[in-house]
């Protein structure tokens, strides 16, 4: 299975959208939004804001791995 690395993150405060690479060596804990600066942070049960706000999961939890 391929590794994507690129997710379309989506502000849920404003609905701005931003395609960004997911780091691969560490969770991606805080995101502040480029249009109305809104910090996210993951949602309960999730490890990073990825795995909350974005169209692809992290890579390691795509991996079935345990993130960070």
């Amino acid at each position: 299975m391929k590794i994507i690395l690129k997710s379309v993150i989506t502000c849920p405060n404003c609905g701005h959208k931003k395609e960004e690479d997911m780091p691969t060596n560490a969770c991606q804990f805080f995101y502040e939004c480029d249009n109305c600066k809104t910090v996210m942070k993951p949602k309960e049960g999730d490890c990073c804001v990825y795995c909350s706000y974005g169209t692809v999961p992290c890579p390691p939890i795509q991996q079935n791995k345990s993130c960070c």
